[in-house]
């Protein structure tokens, strides 16, 4: 694809805004081809830039020692959370929880560009509703993981109702969800030292990784943060 073209796969209304799937050439790497997804026209995630979002699997991964680990993740997004969890041969069950509909029809009709690779895994599922609101119930079941990336950051939410999540309340109920040495990840843009201190008031082990890449489609170093939490 050349660089100059981009390619609008869809664009949705949905109740947070118009999402749009894109698919463009990257002018810095010739020959490689990019699907984005924005929200009102502001840029939310690419699949030239995932490395944070995998980490937040695989840092989670490695501070669970079990086996037979069953996950949830809040957001399918472009699905490199879910598979960087697949990716380990511990894990039983990856469950993902999409809030958009339009998102799952995307990754139903295959224009995810990792629809197939997460399809062919038995032990993936995803279904639609609000993850924040199913960890602030009483828990049908318990999971070794839960990695949240669904919001920019605490402070910074695609819906007001999401902000009960990240208080001492909210994590309170969301480690109800958690197995015996369950692990909380959640995804963050930016340092959020308001979060940490909840979380280390409710769990009695947190860690603040912050991973530093190169961001190849904007061409400039960037930072994203993980908190993780158990406990």
């Amino acid at each position: 694809m050349d660089p100059s073209e981009l390619e609008i796969l869809a664009y949705e209304a949905n109740p947070l805004g118009m999402i749009c799937l894109r698919r463009r050439g990257l002018r810095s790497e010739p020959g490689t081809v990019v699907t984005e997804i924005t929200l009102d026209h502001q840029f939310l995630m690419s699949s030239h830039n995932t490395v944070s979002e995998c980490a937040l699997a695989t840092q989670a991964l490695g501070l669970h020692g079990g086996a037979g680990l069953q996950v949830l993740v809040g957001g399918l997004g472009l699905g490199y959370t879910a598979r960087a969890a697949l990716g380990s041969d511990r894990v039983a069950q990856v469950e993902v929880v999409e809030l958009l509909p339009q998102v799952i029809d995307w990754f139903e009709r295959r224009l995810l560009p990792l629809a197939d690779e997460l399809r062919a895994d038995p032990r993936f599922a995803v279904s639609q509703g609000d993850v924040y609101a199913r960890l602030s119930l009483p828990p049908l079941r318990q999971h070794d993981l839960i990695l949240i990336d669904v919001d920019h950051s605490p402070s910074e939410r695609l819906a007001d109702a999401n902000g009960s999540f990240y208080g001492e309340e909210g994590l309170g109920r969301a480690r109800q969800h958690l197995a015996p040495e369950g692990v909380l990840g959640v995804w963050s843009y930016a340092e959020s030292p308001v979060f940490e201190a909840a979380l280390r008031a409710v769990f009695r082990d947190v860690r603040v990784e912050a991973v530093r890449f190169q961001n190849r489609v904007l061409e400039e170093p960037e930072t994203n943060w993980l908190y993780f939490a158990r406990g």
